[in-house]
C-alpha cells in the first residue's frame, strides 16, 4: 500500500515526504510559544521555556530548529508573513483609514518581538540580507496597498509612501526603552495617521 504522503519521481525513486499534521502542529505551536517567550525574555530566553510553552519535549524543538538562530528567524518571518496576510484582509474594511491605522498598531506587536529578538537576529542575519530585503518587500507591498486605498478614496494625503510609513513606526517605537512603552508608542502612531488624514474627524475611522 502506498503511504498518500510518499511522491515518486519519474525514475522511481521516492522525494522527500510532505511533513505530518502533527509534525506542522508542533511547529507552528514552538513558533508561537517562541513569539511570547522572546517578546518577554529577550535573545536569552531559554529554549526549554519555549518547549515547556508549547507543551513539546524539547528534541522536538531540536529537530524543527536545529539552531537558536534558526527559531528566531522563523519567528521574525512568521511575524512579517502574518503581517502582509492581515494587510490583505483589512483590504476588504469598508473603511480604508480604519484599515490603516489596525496595520500600523499590529506593527506594535511585531516590533515587540524584534526588540526581544534584536541581538539574536543580528546574528542570524549575519553576512546575508535576504532577511531584510524579505522583510521590506512584503512588508513595502503590505502598507502600500492600504494606503493606495485611502488615498483613492481621497481620505489621506497622496504625498506619503510606504517607507514613510515604516520608518515612523519604527522611528516611534524605539524612542521608548522602557518595559510599558507599548501605549506609548500606540498614541503616537495613532496622532501619525490623523497627522495623514485630509479631514478633521479622523479619528472617525477607529474601530
Amino acid at each position: 500500500m502506498v503511504d498518500a504522503n510518499d511522491v515518486r519521481t519519474t525514475g522511481g525513486q521516492r522525494a522527500e515526504r510532505k511533513p505530518r499534521a502533527d509534525a506542522l502542529r508542533n511547529r507552528e505551536r514552538v513558533l508561537a510559544a517562541a513569539r511570547a517567550v522572546f517578546s518577554a525574555g529577550g535573545p536569552r530566553a531559554s529554549l526549554e521555556e519555549v518547549a515547556a510553552k508549547a507543551g513539546v519535549g524539547i528534541g522536538t524543538l531540536y529537530r524543527h530548529f536545529p539552531a537558536r538562530e534558526a527559531l528566531f528567524e522563523a519567528v521574525y518571518r512568521r511575524e512579517v508573513d502574518q503581517l502582509a496576510e492581515l494587510a490583505e484582509t483589512l483590504l476588504h474594511d469598508p473603511s480604508p483609514v480604519r484599515a490603516l491605522r489596525h496595520w500600523v498598531h499590529a506593527n506594535i506587536e511585531f516590533v515587540a518581538v524584534k526588540k526581544g529578538m534584536a541581538a539574536a537576529l543580528a546574528l542570524a542575519a549575519h553576512g546575508s540580507s535576504a532577511l531584510s530585503a524579505y522583510t521590506m518587500d512584503r512588508l513595502t507591498k503590505a502598507v502600500g496597498d492600504l494606503l493606495d486605498r485611502a488615498v483613492a478614496a481621497g481620505e489621506i494625503r497622496a504625498d506619503i509612501l510606504p517607507i514613510d510609513v515604516l520608518r515612523a513606526i519604527v522611528g516611534i517605537c524605539y524612542v521608548y526603552d522602557k518595559p510599558d512603552w507599548q501605549p506609548g508608542a500606540l498614541r503616537l502612531v495613532d496622532v501619525f495617521i490623523d497627522g495623514l488624514c485630509r479631514t478633521p474627524d479622523a479619528r472617525s475611522g477607529s474601530a
